[in-house]
């Protein structure tokens, strides 16, 4: 028997996810809102409804009854409570109720409860008072890391090298509200160093399973310079984390976070993002959580996971995750980002995109695409636009492939790093 899915969502994350649902025999059809244009290849798309207009998605959802399963991905509906407001009305949705999203929604929740269970994480402060913090920052150390408590869009996030930087950093945040209300209140936390891990895991309240590997890059441009994104490229796995750092990372952090939630009331069914810091003495450190698949992560993740991904959905529904063991193509996977000029600060859509020929086993998925209403073009719709994915027996043979197809692409003003896994 088919089921059909429903998928909330438009980014690189959701075409990822509806890539992978579509290989799975016992999903039938595809619905995605509000989707895009690659995605529109997959599912039926509804461009006219926001993923955050929580009363369209949930009568959308109640008018068609053959839908059976709702994946919602995305960080704002989570906080909104759309997984709330489906099974109230009786229907099944994968992701956290939002007293669980809440680890991803405010930052100041998050590392409150990591203090509270003894998660390893930086130094910090909180402060909703801009007064005090600009007290603050006059004495705490340099570099330090000045973050919105709310939602960013994975951009709220500042590192001053100096107090100048630090100044100038609290007053957008705060005083300018750069981020609008995700920035009434502030953590201050002190500079890690060491090497980032993005691990994503699976669960169901109970149990925690986490996924393969993988590293972001957030800056826009080369050599980790320019404006944070929400991701310019990621490459999977992040060979520098052993299997002696999972295992201990799997005891001082994923397991705890799931626990410590279970115990607030808060049971956490979904995707837990971990982003990790491992310091020069071998210590690991929570950066942050998501409450949901990372994007650009995603992209190299979900082509790698040999599992239906249908039934892991399920599995975290019904509690039933214990019994789940993935599997994972031993191949490595990069994915680089082609981006609008000006991303992430202003940029022009509607740009026509052009594709060349595209090796066959390379995954283009699509971000900020749309279809054009008057001539049906693919075009540009947003700052991240598309993410090329390609797997290879090692990470050098992944990045060179990526790369090679991401020349074939172009549209007005697109850019991309040049050194999206460089070491390899």
């Amino acid at each position: 028997m088919k089921h059909n899915v429903l998928v909330v969502g438009g980014g690189g994350r959701e075409h990822a996810i509806a890539y992978a649902l579509a290989k799975s025999p016992q999903v039938g059809k595809l619905y995605c809102i509000p989707g895009n244009a690659g995605i529109a290849e997959l599912a039926e798309c509804r461009p006219d409804i926001k993923a955050t207009d929580l009363d369209k998605i949930v009568e959308f959802v109640k008018a068609h009854e053959d839908i059976e399963l709702t994946v919602v991905a995305p960080d704002d509906p989570l906080a909104m409570g759309l997984v709330d407001r489906l099974e109230s009305e009786g229907k099944r949705a994968f992701g956290p109720r939002a007293n669980a999203a809440i680890i991803e929604a405010s930052k100041v929740f998050s590392k409150n409860l990591m203090r509270k269970y003894s998660i390893p994480t930086a130094e910090y402060q909180t402060f909703s008072c801009y007064d005090e913090a600009a007290k603050y920052i006059e004495t705490c150390p340099v570099p330090t890391v000045i973050k919105a408590d709310g939602l960013a869009l994975g951009k709220g996030v500042i590192i001053a090298q100096n107090r100048e930087e630090a100044r100038a950093g609290l007053k957008e945040i705060m005083l300018d509200k750069a981020f609008g209300s995700a920035g009434a209140n502030v953590v201050i936390e002190e500079f890690l160093t060491g090497f980032e891990v993005s691990v994503l895991a699976f669960s169901d309240g109970k149990t925690v399973i986490p996924m393969a590997s993988s590293q972001d890059h957030k800056r826009a441009h080369d050599g980790d310079t320019g404006l944070n994104t929400g991701g310019m490229g990621t490459f999977s796995p992040q060979d520098k984390y052993t299997p002696d750092m999972a295992k201990r990372a799997m005891e001082t952090v994923f397991v705890p976070t799931v626990r410590a939630l279970e115990k607030e009331g808060r049971p956490f069914k979904g995707v837990l993002y971990f982003g990790l810091m491992i310091t020069p003495s071998g210590d690991i450190k929570v950066l942050e959580y998501n409450a949901r698949f990372g994007d650009p992560e995603a992209q190299v993740i979900l082509p790698r996971l040999k599992n239906d991904l249908f039934d892991v959905f399920n599995a975290c529904i019904d509690g039933t995750l214990d019994k789940i063991t993935l599997e994972w193509d031993e191949r490595a996977a990069v994915c680089v980002v082609a981006a609008s000029g000006g991303y992430p600060l202003k940029y022009e859509k509607g740009k026509k995109i052009t594709f060349g020929d595209i090796d066959k086993d390379v995954i283009v998925f699509h971000a900020g695409t749309a279809i054009c209403p008057d001539c049906g073009e693919t075009v540009t719709s947003g700052g991240r636009v598309l993410g090329v994915t390609a797997l290879g027996k090692t990470l050098s043979e992944a990045k060179a492939k990526a790369y090679a197809n991401i020349k074939k692409i172009s549209f007005e003003g697109m850019f991309y790093r040049s050194d999206i896994c460089k070491n390899h």
